[in-house]
């Protein structure tokens, strides 16, 4: 009989696949993965749901899956939510000190945390989550722990990452449909991170990217914290795209060429290769340029790195970056990819890979479970996290909960 108080289980409706991973904590906190489930994506297009139907019976066999495989009985999941609709910003709190002299208390910090996390955000947006990164005391930047510090002025720097009310409704409706319950939702980009970085990268700078079918999202982490986030609503599905288009073929044979021939660099030896189509009773159709497949598929890739990069230069992160790269997701598999995106940031770049999880090799050798893996491995940190601290950390999933009901 299995202990539900060790079960965490993290869902991402992608729109590539749906996937259920089952973990199990325990009594020292560890976690090992005991089950996986998943199921090809039908009704979700860019990271968001298009088809309800068809999404609520892809969950269920992804969850059915996981829960045979595990031999559990799945009631709550963490959502990974994603979509060109979720951003992420600083924002800064100010706090005068109750007592200068006495030395800056718990709860100075926790009202000049309630103060930063206080947002004039349109009525449509909602705070999926509010990070602490540091704090200033009477204009000492970088304080990483006030409490005891003599100060009068007390400030707070938070990354917020926020999204659109209705479209993270959508996925939290689409899980409830098949009686299950969300603990927490959590940006995908961010459960990636946690998967695949340690504290060493986390410290020295990093960029992880997590290229899924619809978007690709990505974070930075410097100083051992979350500094940016942000997602582009281009993924694997656009490359399918540019192939179809421009190879004027159907998106099934499209996704077909660029799974077993594609790659992210056009190489010498391949000029002038042809590739002969067959129809589907085998009789010859065309032949297709691989030169050409692979250009088309090198520009694309190319110009998602370039739009990324863009974005952290404009962050001024860039030169936070000292331990490179990390590619993850669908995406990640593409031959040559990595090589590409070391020529677009000019770093060393690597296919990320889970940290500190046990179980299924299956899952853990995979990029394209990253999110999945994140999302248990948040779960964990909440499961440290004391309970009155807890209680204010849920309170996104009750308010969504609650919001659910309305008109």
């Amino acid at each position: 009989m299995f202990d539900a108080t060790r079960i965490v289980v993290g869902l991402e409706i992608g729109t590539s696949k749906v996937c259920a991973i089952v973990g199990e904590l325990d009594e020292e906190g560890q976690l090992s993965i005991i089950g996986l489930g998943q199921s090809r994506s039908s009704g979700v297009r860019k990271g968001e749901i298009v088809d309800m139907e068809r999404a609520e019976a892809d969950i269920r066999q992804a969850v059915g899956e996981a829960e045979q495989m595990a031999n559990v009985e799945v009631q709550t999941v963490y959502l990974a939510v994603s979509g060109g609709h979720i951003r992420g910003f600083d924002n800064c709190g100010v706090h005068t000190v109750r007592d200068p002299d006495g030395g800056i208390t718990e709860e100075d910090v926790a009202e000049v945390l309630r103060n930063a996390r206080t947002l004039s955000l349109p009525a449509h947006e909602e705070v999926i989550h509010t990070v602490r990164q540091h704090f200033q005391v009477d204009g000492r930047d970088d304080v990483r722990e006030p409490v005891g510090m003599l100060g009068r002025r007390l400030e707070a720097r938070v990354h917020v990452i926020t999204g659109e009310l209705h479209r993270l409704q959508n996925s939290i409706r689409a899980v409830r449909s098949v009686h299950l319950e969300v603990e927490e939702i959590v940006f995908s980009g961010l459960a990636s991170a946690l998967a695949v970085l340690n504290p060493e990268e986390k410290r020295d700078g990093v960029l992880v990217i997590d290229m899924g079918g619809g978007t690709t999202d990505y974070v930075v982490f410097a100083g051992g914290i979350l500094r940016h986030a942000g997602v582009l609503a281009v993924g694997g599905d656009h490359v399918t795209n540019d192939l179809a288009s421009g190879l004027k073929l159907s998106l099934y044979r499209a996704e077909q060429l660029k799974v077993d021939y594609g790659a992210a660099f056009v190489e010498d030896r391949i000029r002038g290769q042809t590739l002969d189509l067959t129809s589907d009773v085998g009789l010859p159709l065309r032949s297709v340029n691989l030169e050409h497949l692979r250009r088309i598929m090198h520009l694309r890739l190319e110009e998602t790195f370039e739009l990324v990069r863009r974005e952290i230069e404009e962050a001024g992160l860039y030169d936070c970056l000292r331990a490179g790269v990390q590619l993850c997701g669908g995406c990640a598999r593409i031959p040559h990819v990595a090589a590409l995106a070391e020529q677009v940031f000019e770093l060393p770049v690597s296919l990320g890979r889970t940290v500190g999880v046990n179980g299924l090799k299956s899952a853990l050798d995979q990029p394209e479970f990253a999110t999945g893996i994140g999302l248990l491995k948040f779960a964990q940190q909440q499961q440290r996290i004391r309970p009155a601290r807890r209680g204010l950390m849920r309170g996104l999933a009750e308010r969504l909960r609650s919001l659910i009901h309305r008109p």
